[in-house]
């Protein structure tokens, strides 16, 4: 029998994958959570065994312990672990060990390493490849966020929240972009761009670098490793680039240039400049494994995005409900100006802050991008695996918004949300619910009352 290998928070979107891919190789999985989710629930469907809450006895008889970048080493069961001398692996550690042992072609940076992750496991799919994938958010087409393959080439989505993306060697890997992020491990800019400095240098010589190269930062990051690679964006400079681009509310087109010449017209069902670049970047990795320019056309055109990244949930009594993940100001931007594509339409934006260290260093980024909503709806900070900083809190947020854009924002406690957008919305108004943490929750609960208050009034 193959090895036991036990997941703390075995329900996060990073780990449910890898335990996943785990199980489909034959090993033995348990596992552990706070919460029950619809990926603990696969897992069990899968032959996981795992347990809600965190207890030194769940850490029974596994070879390995696999953790995530939320626990920390206070955990009952890494205290456990420790004093049992089980080897205990880094969630990434595990991931880069099946990676390195294939031809990896990663996908990383601060924005869209989910969506173009999967872009790249859909495009070498239809390529007839049959990747192993593993991507941080669920595929709309397969509603899965990992799959194993017989091929030779393992798609991975990076994190370099906490420089864990540092294990891997890829063969290949896109770069989308570089942002002030995650500063409550790096601290400053030049320890974010020393990271990404490193990770070029670990990608194969014999490999490609894909970067967009509308990143300044990442570009001179790029240039210094004296490293060959392709760049990406809407401008004829760059290796790869789009012209004519027709964005609408459902989906987007260009004209796709390689070195200045035009291979074809790439038709997207999702919307946005933001996918435009994604796919862009899939081109690129297309191009470096030698498929044919056709079959990317088609597996863009047939790529139907993943869950929470402008999902729209419902559109009841024309008022439109989208949920989305964003969770940065670079990010909230980008949705807010997809969903300013839709025409005429006032924008509610309900954002949930997440953690504290990051509402704390872009309290004034965030204040000036929810401002471009017509109204916002604030609620607590989510605050994940952090502790409270004093002196920061949605509250503060509000107050800064409030100060330059009077009237444009509320702040309300979870539980009060619902109620206020059922007396606040209006036929027409389209509601982005924004947040990496549980904001899908409450997306759920109004969409459901939403159309419990139309059929009421029939």
């Amino acid at each position: 029998m193959k090895e036991h290998y036990h997941f703390i928070g075995i329900g996060g979107s990073g780990m449910g994958p890898l335990a996943s891919l785990m199980l489909a190789k034959g090993y033995r999985v348990s596992g552990s959570d706070m919460k029950d989710n619809p990926t603990i629930a696969k897992l069990k469907d899968q032959g996981a065994h795992i347990i809600i809450g965190h207890n030194a006895k769940n850490i029974t008889d596994p070879q390995y312990v696999v953790y995530s970048s939320a626990i920390t080493p206070e955990n009952p069961e890494m205290v456990e672990a420790k004093s049992k001398n089980i080897p205990i692996l880094r969630r990434a550690q595990l991931l880069a060990q099946l990676m390195n042992a294939q031809i990896g072609v990663a996908v990383a940076g601060a924005h869209g390493k989910t969506t173009t992750t999967s872009m790249v496991s859909n495009l070498l799919i239809h390529a007839g490849l049959n990747p192993t994938t593993a991507v941080g958010g669920i595929v709309n087409a397969t509603d899965s966020q990992a799959a194993l393959g017989d091929g030779r080439y393992f798609v991975a989505e990076m994190d370099e929240s906490d420089g864990s993306f540092l294990y891997f060697y890829p063969m290949h890997a896109a770069i989308t972009n570089i942002d002030f992020e995650h500063v409550d491990y790096y601290h400053n800019w030049e320890n974010i761009l020393q990271a990404y400095r490193c990770f070029i240098d670990q990608v194969s010589p014999q490999g490609q670098v894909v970067i967009c190269g509308e990143d300044a930062r990442l570009l001179k990051v790029a240039k210094e490793s004296g490293r060959l690679f392709l760049t990406y964006g809407f401008y004829s400079k760059f290796d790869i680039h789009a012209e004519n681009a027709t964005l609408t509310h459902t989906a987007s087109a260009f004209d796709c240039y390689f070195h200045k010449e035009k291979i074809g017209r790439i038709e997207l069902v999702i919307p946005g400049r933001h996918n435009i670049l994604n796919a862009l970047a899939c081109v690129g990795i297309g191009h470096s494994l030698g498929i044919d320019f056709e079959t990317m056309r088609q597996s863009l055109s047939a790529y139907r995005g993943v869950q929470r990244r402008f999902q729209i949930k419902a559109d009841t009594n024309n008022i439109m409900v989208v949920d989305d993940y964003g969770h940065h100001p670079t990010e909230i931007k980008a949705v807010i100006d997809t969903a300013r594509l839709f025409p005429g339409k006032r924008l509610v934006v309900v954002f949930q802050p997440h953690r504290y260290t990051r509402t704390k260093f872009l309290m004034d980024e965030f204040a000036g991008c929810l401002a471009l909503a017509d109204y916002t709806v604030l609620t607590d900070i989510y605050a994940a695996s952090e502790k409270a900083i004093e002196g920061v809190s949605a509250q503060k947020l509000f107050d800064k918004i409030q100060h330059g854009h009077p009237g444009k924002a509320v702040y309300l406690k979870k539980e009060e949300i619902i109620r206020h957008l059922l007396n606040a919305v209006r036929p027409g108004d389209l509601v982005l619910m924004l947040g990496a943490g549980d904001i899908n929750q409450i997306s759920e609960q109004f969409v459901n009352a939403l159309k419990e208050h139309a059929s009421s009034r029939r």
